[in-house]
């Protein structure tokens, strides 16, 4: 993990909390779940108009993924077109800075977290963004969307911890999508392998090389979609 600023390669500081930026990550996604908190009645003041899919949805644009994007680039990443553009700048440029800083900015009355979230919550979305950000080229071909892991290695992992949930084809639990057909989406199912599921019992691959994590991505292209 980068400390000293910019995105991490898969290595990772000794001294970082790994279990904070996991769980950091799994508020980035859905922090009302995690802390069994209810989802705010208004839109978040920050979420532009212009996306008239999201703008009058709270429980979708209170997450912080839904502005940022899961590759955390925001407008200049995968939510730069589609159904999920806002022109809202990512939060890579935060990443190996002051998780204080972001504590800030998170709990300021433009973000508006300060009364939502604990200070322990606060500062694991903080950490998450400091220091859970990895190099997404160097795991997903963003043109393709293809994973750069190796298929082999990834069915090692996925057969030893992922199917005891998910099922040798990847289709458990039945409520929802089989695996394989949620990799046009790679940067989500990565951030899930990586972070965990909010309020699910899925193991969380945060402390451990992310390469494992991108060849599992690799496995789950080879499951059925159907």
């Amino acid at each position: 993990m980068a400390v000293g600023g910019g995105l991490s390669s898969g290595a990772f500081a000794q001294e970082v909390d790994q279990g904070s930026v996991a769980r950091g990550g799994k508020l980035y996604d859905k922090w009302y779940k995690v802390i069994n908190a209810e989802v705010p009645k208004a839109s978040h003041p920050l979420y532009p108009a212009s996306n008239e899919k999201y703008a009058d949805d709270p429980k979708n644009n209170w997450r912080c993924k839904e502005c940022h994007g899961w590759d955390g680039r925001g407008a200049a990443g995968a939510y730069s077109s589609g159904k999920h553009a806002t022109g809202i700048k990512g939060i890579d440029g935060y990443a190996g800075g002051d998780p204080a800083a972001v504590v800030a900015i998170l709990s300021g009355d433009a973000h508006g977290y300060g009364d939502k979230m604990s200070g322990d919550d606060l500062t694991d979305l903080a950490n998450f963004v400091v220091y859970g950000q990895i190099d997404w080229a160097a795991y997903v071909d963003a043109g393709t969307k293809m994973s750069k892991g190796d298929a082999a290695r990834g069915a090692q992992v996925y057969n030893t911890i992922c199917a005891n949930c998910h099922g040798a084809d990847g289709k458990l639990p039945k409520e929802m999508p089989p695996l394989g057909s949620l990799m046009g989406n790679p940067w989500e199912v990565m951030h899930k392998v990586l972070n965990g599921q909010p309020k699910e019992a899925m193991p969380a691959l945060r402390a451990i090389d992310h390469q494992v994590s991108a060849d599992v991505l690799a496995y789950l292209v080879t499951l059925p979609k159907e």
